[in-house]
């Protein structure tokens, strides 16, 4: 049973209770409990049951999102969760992105923060949209009752149907709302067993689809609004370089042309058009002060962090003796990895559409970080955070990039509208060199591993030094995520691993001085850590003489829930059995990797044949996820194949090199994804859980990468100590 009660305030506001998910409601102001003695509602007015469910009287469902749908099926799985309870018609269910007002929308897991991350959505909306859903059920019930003078007991809902069996009597919601809008939020709601779900474990159509096929899906860059200028901005060639002087004389006689102005981040050109504006971008000439400006490249950075690594770091996590451990070593067992710079590719680059009037600032946008970004706004515009209205729209992807702390191309389309006076409303657009070459990158990290073995092969000693940026620092996330000068998304995957070593200890150096903008990406830290722990094991159970999957199991003894999507995937794949033989000069082999993150489980088994040139193919991949209830199965198996050819790209191409400061790649060219040829077989499959959801947008992508490479490593003995990975490593 889930307790609610009214909040008597001029605001709707969802809590997570001490005792349990607490409710707050506020139902239009033209209704009232029954019994209080207001009118009706007028006819046509909707049922807002509270801040998640709006039921029109056209029998529209409308739950309001308050995570951005990115493509990861988050609109899909919120409403499947708030319309199980509500036992709607799925075919009535609508989607409607949440404004910015954190006092209703934040995520439970942030605190008072709204925004869309770290593989939440689901997992911090399962109790309140069920919660939701329930209340908005009983009120539709009792209004039914009260309106037949039935027993409220008697009466069922089903498929947007409220009916009485013996007196023959049903209504659709529709019919209701007006009658529900008077009614009482119910003191307790009772949940569903999962027995009785009839959408929530089945294969609910996604909501978004169809309107991305048939073009109806808004994105930002399918805003128009009257008089909109369109913004292009020329950034700096290095980190740090700013605006000396420039000559906008060549841009304004591009046509359509109708402004240039200098903003912190360079300097904007505004036109009738995108095409103009970028034309006209590339007619500007701009002198540019670089003497504070980063010029380090790629090779020096990690010259640097190899030094580094010599010297031992803060520490992030210490079990028992390691000195002793490796004192008495019968063999220890090294290895160094190098990890490059990644950018996010999201399809959709970045974008932003900015509209000052009297009343205050309105945004659209694929709308990730609500709450910073609004603060951000406020502050610039000299507006209350209240007069900042963002309308959530569909993003073309992210992987981390538009969940900026720094606000930073949000910021930049305020600032070419401060600069203008706010006399035309302003899209700003990057295009793909932009957010390629000037955006925020996947941090550059080094790793240096050592394992203990005894006499008897046991593995008694793990050392595990990282060397690379922190994200958090200088973030809103720092108090809460940086303890003791340890970042805990640098650490993440290696500082708790759950493998059974009596001695181990991880520690970390932070440079300060590399001023490459660094964020989030996929998986965050496990996105490296994965990797480094996984491909270090197999090279340690290698030299044990050890089966890399009957070891893991034996190391996993306490993690019953690796051990199950760990003997998942190896059942599948056909662990412990030959592989065909390839053609004539290639080395075939299979590699396993096992890695939780975001409280999500995820075992990969990959396939991959090796050519003599050293040139890798991945024929199959097999996967299992425990990622708790599985909300909309399909939704999972997608997300987890979306991770694989992610994950993919970037451990065969994905790298982003500096030289004397300068990003090298700019586009697809450069910067290669996948191609459709490249993608393997791939099975995905998902253990049966009672467990509340968790994460699946990112647990997938850290295990491909060192399952691929543990396979390169079976087949050939050799595996792979940087990213992506060469042909000449490899070669026969």
């Amino acid at each position: 049973m889930v307790n609610t009660k009214i909040a008597n305030a001029s605001r709707r506001s969802f809590l997570q209770g001490a005792a349990g998910l607490t409710l707050g409601f506020c139902l239009p102001a033209i209704a009232a409990p029954a019994g209080a003695g207001k009118a009706a509602a007028p006819a046509g007015q909707p049922f807002e049951a509270n801040a998640f469910l709006r039921i029109g009287t056209d029998d529209s469902v409308t739950v309001i999102a308050k995570h951005l749908e990115m493509g990861q099926g988050s609109y899909t799985g919120l409403a499947t969760i708030l319309a199980e309870e509500l036992d709607a018609d799925w075919q009535t269910v609508r989607l409607e992105g949440a404004p910015a007002d954190a006092s209703r929308y934040n995520n439970l897991f942030w605190g008072a923060s709204q925004g869309t991350g770290g593989s939440t959505a689901m997992a911090n909306s399962w109790d309140q949209l069920r919660a939701a859903g329930a209340a908005g059920r009983a009120m539709l019930v009792n209004a039914a009752a009260r309106r037949w003078q039935v027993p409220a007991g008697e009466i069922t809902v089903r498929d947007g149907i409220v009916s009485h069996r013996r007196s023959k009597r049903q209504a659709r919601f529709g019919e209701l709302a007006a009658d529900a809008a008077r009614e009482a939020v119910p003191a307790s709601v009772v949940l569903k067993e999962a027995k009785d779900f009839r959408l929530i474990g089945k294969q609910a159509p996604r909501k978004d689809s169809v309107d991305k096929t048939n073009g109806q899906a808004q994105f930002t860059q399918d805003i128009q609004l009257p008089g909109m200028l369109v913004a292009v901005v020329a950034h700096p060639p290095r980190f740090g370089a700013t605006v000396r002087g420039f000559d906008a004389s060549a841009a304004r006689r591009v046509r359509n042309v109708v402004d240039v102005v200098q903003i912190p981040s360079g300097v904007a050109v505004l036109a009738s058009d995108t095409w103009s504006a970028k034309k006209g971008r590339d007619a500007l000439q701009v002198d540019w002060d670089e003497s504070r400006s980063f010029k380090l490249g790629s090779e020096e950075i990690v010259a640097r962090y190899r030094e580094m690594a010599k010297s031992p770091g803060l520490v992030a996590r210490r079990v028992g003796n390691t000195e002793q451990a490796f004192a008495g070593a019968a063999r220890i067992v090294r290895a160094t990895y190098d990890f490059p710079y990644l950018a996010h590719a999201a399809m959709e680059p970045m974008n932003c559409v900015i509209r000052l009037s009297e009343r205050g600032c309105e945004v659209w946008n694929g709308e990730q970080m609500a709450t910073a970004d609004q603060s951000r706004l406020a502050a610039i515009f000299g507006l209350t955070p209240e007069q900042v209205r963002i309308n959530m729209l569909y993003a073309g992807g992210s992987f981390g990039r538009r969940a900026n702390t720094h606000s930073d191309y949000v910021v930049e389309a305020a600032q070419i509208v401060k600069a203008i006076g706010g006399k035309a409303p302003v899209k700003l657009v990057w295009m793909r060199e932009d957010d390629m070459r000037a955006g925020y990158y996947r941090p550059l990290f080094h790793h240096a591993l050592e394992a203990a073995l005894d006499a008897g092969g046991q593995l008694t000693g793990w050392r595990h030094r990282l060397v690379g940026q922190s994200i958090l620092l200088g973030s809103p996330f720092e108090s809460m995520m940086v303890k003791d000068g340890i970042d805990a998304v640098s650490v993440e995957g290696a500082a708790n691993l759950p493998y059974a070593i009596p001695n181990l200890l991880v520690d970390l150096h932070t440079p300060k001085d590399i001023d490459v903008p660094v964020l989030w990406w996929r998986s965050v830290g496990s996105s490296h850590t994965a990797y480094s722990t996984e491909v270090f094991l197999d090279q340690v159970a290698r030299a044990a003489g050890k089966d890399p999957v009957a070891w893991r199991l034996e190391l996993l003894a306490d993690h019953p829930r690796h051990r199950g999507v760990l003997r998942l995937a190896a059942e599948k794949s056909g662990w412990g059995t030959r592989l065909p033989a390839g053609v004539k000069g290639t080395r075939r082999g299979r590699g396993v990797a096992v890695h939780e993150s975001f409280h999500s489980y995820v075992a990969q088994v990959a396939e991959v044949t090796v050519a003599a040139d050293g040139t890798v193919k991945v024929d199959r991949v097999v996967c299992a996820v425990d990622c708790g209830i599985a909300i909309n199965p399909d939704n999972i198996r997608s997300q987890i194949e979306g991770a694989v050819g992610f994950a993919l790209s970037a451990a065969l191409h994905g790298e982003i090199t500096l030289k004397e400061g300068a990003v090298v790649e700019g586009n697809f060219d450069t910067y290669r994804p996948i191609r459709i040829g490249e993608m393997p077989r791939l099975e995905v499959h998902i253990v049966p859980s009672t467990a509340k959801p968790t994460g699946v947008g990112e647990p997938g992508v850290p295990p491909l990468a060192p399952a691929v490479a543990n396979a390169i490593g079976a087949a050939t003995g050799k595996y792979p100590d940087r990213l992506p990975f060469r042909a000449e490593d490899l070669r026969a």
